[in-house]
């Protein structure tokens, strides 16, 4: 299966990597370190969405074993008596044996078999889209507890700054009467706190999220060590439009599907023409039957398609190729949507990371410098250095989200395509 190319695997049974241990009850569990193909090869290996979609494979291919099979023979065995005064049963009965076996006829065995073959190929590529949405989540929700991560040691740096200013700034304040000021750096500081609370609360709802589709115990703690960095990607599009109906895996599974639609109308059509029955019989009789005792039987029979012809099974596969073949369009139509869409934004995003990275930061942190030098030689206040402080942080957190959207965008333009672009 080609897809696992996209995740940029080599090996899966190889890592052994966040395998968990048993451990007594109430001990500490141990740290899962964990790098981005670490996760990946466990998510493949232990994913409960996956190997419940797994299943669906088995049981087309299952379906495509009993499509195969010939209808069994029957075998019967009959007896004819006659009750006449001072005859036995058997001197004047009949015994006879009977093997009968149904040939399908028109092709129909062989439509049953084209149907059976398109439903695993459909369900192998629906397990491909599967791993294709549920990678990008996976990978998603690794790189937002690495966000979550570092916006809490930002905010936890201001939090640390902005205690120590206020405990060493209250008494002189006070003193001074400047009440407003020192308000301000209390509120300040409760914001800081604030922020940490929900740093706090995003990385549990996060790493929850990332626990859950790696299948591991919620107490498991995670150490990632993967980091979110940036690299400037600029895909060829033209060469990736022109492949998307062949990378796609749900493009695929859906025209696998019509394909066995049509082959399922097909045998609709073969269905009008009846099967027929072949009975092989051979017959004993008693003393006192016929004078030919011994007697073979040949019988042939089918049903005379008078008023049955399968018309309305006909026009309900037909309905059905016409529904599959409109379902085929509008994902190929969301196909190209979603690849024109994710590449804009990817363009966008890359565009504000640069943006940060050639002046933003650097004239952040500049400016915090230069205020910070200031302050240190007593020719600024607190509060200047505060505010150039806290611009800085923002900077830094906000080119920290735009860095991640940017990740995100180039996740969703690989999941849109159905490859690996960088």
């Amino acid at each position: 299966m080609g897809f696992l190319s996209w995740l940029g695997l080599g090996s899966i049974g190889s890592v052994m990597a966040g395998k968990q241990e048993v451990r007594p009850a109430g001990q500490k569990p141990a740290v899962q370190r964990l790098s981005l193909d670490d996760a990946i090869a466990l998510f493949l290996r232990q994913n409960l969405d996956l190997l419940q979609t797994k299943y669906g494979i088995d049981t087309a291919k299952a379906k495509q074993i009993t499509a195969g099979l010939f209808p069994n023979p029957e075998f019967s065995i009959n007896t004819l008596s006659s009750y006449t005064q001072n005859c036995q049963l058997s001197d004047c009965g009949a015994i006879s044996s009977v093997l009968s076996q149904l040939f399908v006829v028109a092709g129909k065995r062989g439509f049953r078999v084209e149907s059976a073959e398109f439903g695993t190929q459909s369900a192998e590529a629906g397990f491909e889209d599967s791993l294709r949405q549920l990678s990008f989540a996976l990978k998603d929700a690794y790189y937002r507890v690495q966000v979550a991560r570092r916006h809490l040691a930002f905010d936890q740096e201001t939090r640390d700054l902005l205690s120590s200013v206020v405990k060493k700034m209250t008494d002189e304040l006070q003193q001074m009467g400047n009440y407003k000021d020192l308000a301000r750096l209390k509120i300040q500081l409760v914001d800081a706190q604030y922020e940490l609370i929900r740093d706090s609360q995003r990385i549990d709802s996060d790493t929850a999220d990332l626990l859950l589709l790696l299948s591991f115990s919620p107490e498991t703690e995670l150490h990632l060590t993967t980091d979110l960095t940036f690299q400037s990607i600029t895909p060829d599009m033209n060469a990736l439009k022109s492949r998307v109906e062949e990378t796609r895996p749900d493009v695929r599974a859906k025209r696998l599907l019509y394909a066995k639609r049509r082959a399922e109308l097909k045998l609709a059509f073969a269905i009008q023409y009846p099967d027929v029955t072949v009975d092989l019989g051979f017959m004993v009789q008693g003393s006192r039957g016929p004078d030919n005792q011994q007697q073979w039987t040949f019988n042939v029979g089918m049903p005379l398609p008078v008023f049955d012809r399968n018309q309305g099974g006909i026009r309900e596969a037909a309905t059905v190729v016409q529904i599959a073949e409109a379902d085929l369009r509008q994902t190929l139509n969301e196909a190209h949507a979603q690849v024109d869409l994710a590449h804009r934004h990817l363009v966008q995003s890359r565009r504000l990371v640069e943006a940060y990275r050639a002046r933003a930061l650097n004239a952040a942190q500049s400016l915090f410098d230069t205020v910070k030098k200031s302050y240190e030689t007593g020719n600024s206040e607190i509060l200047s250095f505060l505010d150039a402080h806290q611009m800085r942080n923002d900077i830094q957190e906000a080119y920290l989200d735009a860095l991640y959207q940017y990740q995100r965008d180039i996740l969703l333009l690989e999941s849109a395509v159905g490859q690996t672009i960088s």
